[in-house]
C-alpha cells in the first residue's frame, strides 16, 4: 500500500523540477482513487475475489501495481502519461486492499473486527511509509518512487505463505446480482453509508495532511523546515493508525462495530475542527491536533467492511466488501482532487473544516444501525 500515496510523498521535491498545477498536482493522486474504482467495480461485479484464489490474485496484483508505479521515474512529471500511470497503479491496487480483506475475514467471526483492524493498520502504516522515505530520501524523489514499487513486489512474495482461513467461502459461480445486496439488505446498506461519510474525510486528509500542515507551519517556520516538518507530520499521522486500528478491532469485538465506529468519527470530526481554527498557529500545537486527528481518522474504516461481512452471506463477502471500497473510492476521486484545489482558491481552513461533514454523515448512519440491532 505504499504505492498509495507516492506523488502526494514526493510532490514538495517534485514541483522543484517541474512547473505543475493544481490540478495536475492533484490528479496524481486523484487518479489512483479513479484507477481502483475501476478495479473495484471489475473485480466485485466479476466476482473475482469470491471465485478464485485470493492469494493469486493478491500476488499479481501486487506485482503488477509496483511495475507501474516504478515508470514514473521515466515519465514527465504531471503529464498525461504519469497521471495514466498512477491511475492503472489503482487498478491493481484494487486486487490487494479489499481481496486481503476477503482472506482476513476467512479466518475468524468472533475476533472479525481485530482481524480487520490489524489488516487496515497494516494498510495505514503502508500508506504513511511513502512519507518517510520522502523525508530521508530529500529532494530525490525518484528514491521513494523505486523504494515504493520494490515493496510492492515483495508484498506478492509475501502472499504466498498465506493460508486461507476456515471460514473462507467460494461462490460456486458468477452472479452479478450480489451487489444488489448492497440495496436490499438494510444492514449492509447502512453500514456503506457509514463507510462514505468516513471515506469522505479520510483520503482527503491522508493525501494532503502534509502539504496543509506543512502550509500551516510556514506561518512560524522556514520554508524548508515547514516542509520536512511536513513530511513528518504525515507519516506520524497516516502511520499512527496502524496502533489505533488494531486496538479499535479489539474493542470493536466487545463493544460493537458500529459503536467504535461512532467515536472514532466524533473525534476525527472534531480533530478536523480544530485543525481549522489553529492553522497557522504554533507548530507544535498543530502537530499534536494533527497527531490525534490521524489517531482517530482510519479505525472505523476496518468496522465498516466488518459490518458488512456480519451482515451478508459468506460467499458473497468478498465481492460486496469490494464493491463497499469502490463505491467509497468514487467519492473520494472527487475530495482528494478538489481539496488541494479549492485550498488553493479559497483557504485551508475551510478545506479542513469541511471534511467534518463526512463523519457527521457516518455517525447519522450507524446511529440507525444501532437502532436496528437492538
Amino acid at each position: 500500500m505504499s504505492l498509495w500515496f507516492v506523488s502526494a510523498a514526493i510532490l514538495p521535491d517534485m514541483t522543484q523540477s517541474a512547473a505543475l498545477t493544481p490540478f495536475r498536482s492533484a490528479a496524481l493522486s486523484s487518479g489512483v482513487q479513479a484507477g481502483f474504482v475501476i478495479g473495484a467495480l471489475f473485480l466485485a461485479v466479476l466476482g473475482i475475489p469470491d471465485r478464485f484464489d485470493p492469494r493469486f490474485v493478491f500476488a499479481a496484483a501486487a506485482v503488477c501495481a509496483g511495475f507501474v508505479n516504478a515508470s514514473l521515474i521515466f515519465l514527465e512529471p504531471g503529464s498525461g502519461w504519469a497521471i495514466l500511470a498512477r491511475i492503472v497503479t489503482g487498478i491493481f491496487l484494487a486486487g490487494v486492499y479489499p481481496v486481503g480483506m476477503k482472506i482476513i475475514v476467512g479466518w475468524g467471526i468472533k475476533d472479525r473486527g481485530f482481524l480487520v483492524g490489524a489488516l487496515t493498520g497494516a494498510l495505514a502504516l503502508g500508506s504513511a511509509t511513502p512519507h518517510l522515505i520522502a523525508l530521508i530520501g530529500g529532494s530525490n524523489w525518484q528514491l521513494t518512487v523505486i523504494a515504493a514499487s520494490v515493496a510492492a513486489i515483495a508484498s506478492a512474495l509475501l502472499c504466498f505463505g498465506i493460508a486461507l482461513g476456515p471460514y473462507h467461502a467460494k461462490a460456486p459461480k458468477f452472479d452479478p446480482r450480489v451487489v444488489l445486496t448492497a440495496w436490499t439488505n438494510r444492514r449492509v446498506r447502512l453500514a456503506y453509508a457509514g463507510y462514505l461519510g468516513h471515506m469522505f474525510e479520510m483520503f482527503a486528509m491522508w493525501a494532503w495532511i502534509g502539504v496543509a500542515a506543512a502550509a500551516s507551519y510556514s506561518a512560524t517556520l522556514p520554508f524548508w523546515e515547514a516542509q520536512d516538518l511536513g513530511k513528518l507530520t504525515a507519516f506520524a499521522a497516516i502511520g499512527i493508525s496502524a496502533i489505533s486500528c488494531v486496538a479499535a478491532g479489539h474493542f470493536a469485538d466487545r463493544w460493537g462495530k458500529a459503536r467504535i465506529a461512532i467515536v472514532a468519527m466524533v473525534i476525527s470530526g472534531t480533530s478536523a475542527v480544530l485543525a481549522a481554527l489553529t492553522f497557522g498557529g504554533p507548530a507544535w500545537l498543530t502537530f499534536a491536533i494533527v497527531l490525534i486527528w490521524g489517531l482517530s481518522v482510519a479505525p472505523d474504516s476496518a468496522q465498516f467492511s466488518a459490518l458488512v461481512a456480519d451482515a451478508a452471506p459468506a460467499e458473497q463477502a468478498g465481492s460486496l466488501i469490494t464493491f463497499q471500497t469502490a463505491l467509497g473510492f468514487a467519492l473520494t476521486i472527487v475530495t482528494v482532487q478538489l481539496t488541494l484545489v479549492l485550498a488553493s482558491a479559497v483557504s485551508w481552513p475551510v478545506i479542513l473544516a469541511c471534511l467534518a461533514l463526512g463523519p457527521m454523515f457516518g455517525v447519522a448512519a450507524m446511529l440507525r444501525l444501532l437502532r436496528i440491532r437492538d
